[in-house]
């Protein structure tokens, strides 16, 4: 399945409009939310191209993931879904990712839009990742950063430029990141938003995000997302983004101005593929973002190879990933994997990855890339649809991980099966790995077991390896399989 393994096999386990007028000369939008344009002496042109600029400074000294990165270019097809719904001129938006820890984001005049991988990890769900983004896009909108540089007055927008890069490396810098964000310490101070900015931002984000068609309430959810994670007021975004006082209540009242849709979308399949891989990856502390170590690592390019490129093995049990050895080989030990659906156990020198709810990643580690999954298992509880008997749903499954992942065939039948007194459907298939040796995709082999744990719901799991190692762990998998207890 190479790189598609993360992009797309959990694809099949799945899932302001401001009335600104004509302002800059963009569209006419329909109106809500519509607050008064601020004081600013910079022109659209002029405002687009110091944003690239400071787009360029950003890349020197923050881990932004590649534009090859699966990740970046899911955020990009949000980011452009979202953009469409944008009132007012139409700035040239671009979406990237920063590979740094902490729920943060944030927006350079003219339209570049920064998300950090944090905030990826900590949203549960698509809609609640596009309010963040709508957030941003809000500021961008509004023209927030150009306005408060204006308000500088003689100090000129880029003033701080010239520090991104000092900020970033001053002794003790890296915990005032972590507490205020990349505007203040990058030396951006144009990006410090007001708390009227910030709720300018989230009112017509909401606005935004219903017109995109997805679930405005993902907006306060989010808040207490972050709430969680930062404590009694924290629902900002770090100190970039001050929080403007009850910001639930103040988007509710916003949505309940909105006529109710009966389609909201609240998720998709891509978001949880998306997420499954981005919770295995390492965000960069403030730290280490400070000492520049990531500039040295994949996928930031720097490390003399692309992402996934993965030298050959030394031997069995060993490959090469990234620069860092990929360590396969149980260890003999067993752990206890306990979410709300089921119970499993797995060697106890690998990990498991968002294993508190439904679905989870079980591997070593580094057996995870950029790319997807290289030696692991990935389970995913869904619902079987009404009518659907559960021949047909595994059938269906099959189907479409074949026709989402290209290289990927079915290469046996369908054995039934038991797994601990349930039934269950066991399916061998034969793909391409994300392991790459001299420049090929090595085979590798898929075990694909689907267990019914009801008439209306069914848990699949994807035993992975690159084929001559799948013979090594297929002893390990079967007594994961055989450990495997429904709830």
């Amino acid at each position: 399945m190479a790189e598609l393994k993360m992009q797309n096999t959990l694809v099949l386990l799945a899932v302001l409009a401001i009335g600104l007028g004509d302002g800059l000369g963009g569209k006419q939008a329909v109106a809500r939310f519509a607050p008064q344009p601020c004081k600013n002496s910079f022109s659209p042109e002029q405002e687009i191209a110091e944003g690239r600029k400071a787009k360029a400074e950003v890349y020197k000294v923050m881990p932004v993931l590649p534009a090859s990165s699966p990740v970046t270019q899911y955020v990009q097809r949000l980011g452009a879904k979202l953009a469409a719904q944008a009132p007012g001129f139409k700035w040239p938006y671009e979406f990237q990712v920063v590979n740094q820890d902490g729920i943060n984001a944030f927006a350079l005049p003219g339209g570049p839009i920064f998300v950090n991988l944090a905030t990826i990890q900590a949203a549960s769900t698509e809609a609640q990742l596009a309010g963040v983004m709508a957030h941003e896009i809000s500021h961008v909108v509004q023209r927030h950063a150009t306005c408060n540089a204006t308000k500088a007055q003689n100090q000129g927008l880029w003033y701080g430029l010239g520090q991104v890069a000092a900020g970033i490396f001053l002794p003790g810098s890296a915990g005032q990141l972590a507490q205020t964000g990349i505007g203040a310490v990058a030396g951006l101070g144009f990006l410090r938003m007001s708390r009227d900015a910030e709720k300018q931002a989230d009112l017509m984000g909401t606005d935004i995000l219903y017109d995109a068609n997805y679930d405005p309430r993902a907006m306060p959810q989010f808040f207490e997302v972050i709430q969680a994670k930062y404590g009694e007021g924290g629902a900002q975004l770090l100190s970039d983004h001050p929080n403007p006082g009850n910001r639930a209540g103040y988007v509710q009242d916003e949505i309940d101005t909105l006529a109710v849709k009966s389609n909201y979308v609240k998720t998709t399949p891509e978001f949880k593929t998306i997420h499954q891989q981005v919770s295995a990856m390492h965000a960069y502390t403030a730290q280490e973002v400070k000492s520049g170590a990531w500039k040295t690592k994949a996928p930031n390019q720097a490390a003399g190879q692309a992402p996934g490129q993965l030298p050959a093995a030394g031997g069995p049990g060993q490959s090469q990933a990234a620069n860092q050895p990929v360590v396969f080989t149980p260890s003999g030990g067993w752990r206890a994997l306990d979410t709300n659906d089921y119970t499993m156990s797995y060697p106890d020198n690998w990990q498991a990855v968002n294993g508190n709810g439904t679905n989870a990643t079980v591997a070593p580690a580094g057996g995870v890339t950029e790319q997807g999954v290289i030696y692991g298992v990935v389970v995913e509880s869904f619902a079987i649809q009404q009518g659907t008997s559960f021949a047909d749903a595994v059938t269906q499954l099959v189907q479409q991980m074949t026709q989402q992942n290209p290289g990927l065939a079915q290469s046996g039948g369908v054995d039934d099966v038991l797994v601990n007194k349930l039934p269950a459907k066991s399916v061998e298939l034969t793909g391409r790995s994300a392991l790459m040796r001299n420049g090929q995709a090595m085979p590798e082999h898929d075990w694909l077991v689907a267990i019914q744990r009801s008439n209306s719901a069914l848990t699949a799991l994807i035993f992975i390896a690159p084929g001559e190692d799948a013979r090594i762990l297929r002893p390990t998998y079967e007594q994961m399989l055989r450990s495997f207890r429904g709830k």
